[in-house]
């Protein structure tokens, strides 16, 4: 009654619930704060409030009447928002603990969800590097260029590229994808990517690289029926050609214009299927001056202006070429490929999207 009356007092427009026991007020907590006695028939002290607390109760102002501080100060320090002793209460009193307490639970809301979203900000970088990083390329008269970009929901999926160039000039280059989406995902992307590298600086055959791939991707993967697609490129010291690997990923690009694609006859499966067959290398004679595009499947996937129709490969052969022979400004071509692909499908990509580059004497 008296809480009632010193609300009133105050002008505060409140809706009350009043309860007589911890018990009931546990399955009271749908409102924006809680004024808890720390004397309850079935809860006293601070272990009353640390239960209601766990339940999951919103601002809660403790009410005591023990007039010494330690109380309230224990109280505020086990997660309370104020306190206030019973003897000294009156309607300004009242009113302004309460609206304080569920600003103040508002703000430690806000800060969490902050404090949240800033971790989550800080593994997706850490994810994205070890997913995507620089090039290790000492061939000045090489092209490399790559791009990324994230899909609609922003969640960072298992694609992953990488470019290195071995001492006797032999440049590995590869761009993978891992489906599903999610941290899972990306992680086991990041170690992909990290166990290929290990395994074209120490040396590893390129014939038995995507083999021991696959031993990795079947010990570090969550659930057995996760696989992961591959391009792989073995660009001769030369350059004048190159072998290709393909593990159930699409083919790479010989860029023009016109652009087209290479034929394809040693196609082997992805990795992590469990079915028989290996991967053998499809030789691409390259000529003087060439460029090729590796790419995951993020292209393809695009509406064309929000249509059912998919870009597919003849489409994305056509916007490659149209990039090519532009004419105004130069633009590094990734970003006006992953540009272009973007806006036919009019926003944001469904699915996640990688693109490296490789040309010489272009």
């Amino acid at each position: 009654m008296l809480v009632s009356e010193h609300l009133q007092d105050a002008g505060l427009d409140v809706s009350l619930t009043w309860v007589r026991t911890l018990d009931e007020a546990v399955e009271s907590l749908d409102v924006d704060c809680v004024l808890l006695d720390l004397g309850l028939p079935d809860a006293t002290g601070i272990p009353a409030l640390e239960r209601l607390l766990a339940a999951g109760a919103p601002a809660v102002v403790v009410l005591t009447g023990l007039t010494g501080g330690d109380t309230g100060v224990q109280a505020v320090a086990a997660g309370a928002q104020d306190y206030l002793v019973k003897d000294e209460v009156d309607g300004q009193k009242l009113s302004r603990a309460v609206r304080y307490a569920v600003q103040r639970r508002r703000l430690e809301a806000t800060d969490r969800e902050l404090y949240r979203s800033l971790v989550r900000a800080e593994e997706t970088n850490r994810l994205e590097r070890a997913l995507l990083p620089k090039p290790l390329v000492k061939d000045e008269g090489l092209e490399v260029r790559v791009g990324y970009r994230a899909g609609r929901d922003g969640v960072l999926g298992g694609d992953f590229y990488d470019v290195v160039e071995r001492p006797d000039g032999t440049v590995l280059a590869i761009v993978g994808d891992v489906c599903g989406h999610g941290p899972d995902e990306a992680a086991l992307g990041a170690t992909l990517r990290t166990a290929w590298r290990t395994l074209v600086l120490t040396g590893t055959r390129p014939g038995d690289i995507l083999g021991l791939l696959e031993v990795v991707l079947e010990a570090e993967r969550a659930r057995p029926e996760v696989f992961t697609t591959v391009a792989m490129l073995v660009i001769a010291p030369g350059r004048g050609s190159a072998d290709m690997y393909l593990a159930g990923h699409p083919v790479p690009l010989v860029l023009g214009p016109p652009s087209e694609l290479p034929p394809t006859h040693r196609r082997g499966r992805a990795l992590g299927i469990p079915v028989g067959g290996t991967w053998h290398a499809q030789v691409l004679d390259l000529g003087p001056s060439w460029r090729l595009m590796m790419y995951t499947d993020g292209l393809l996937e695009a509406t064309v202006e929000g249509g059912p129709e998919r870009l597919g490969k003849t489409g994305l052969l056509a916007v490659v070429d149209r990039a090519l022979v532009d004419q105004g400004e130069p633009v590094d071509l990734v970003d006006r490929v992953l540009h272009d692909v973007r806006t036919l499908h009019g926003g944001d990509l469904v699915d996640d999207a990688a693109v490296v580059v490789l040309g010489w004497g272009a």
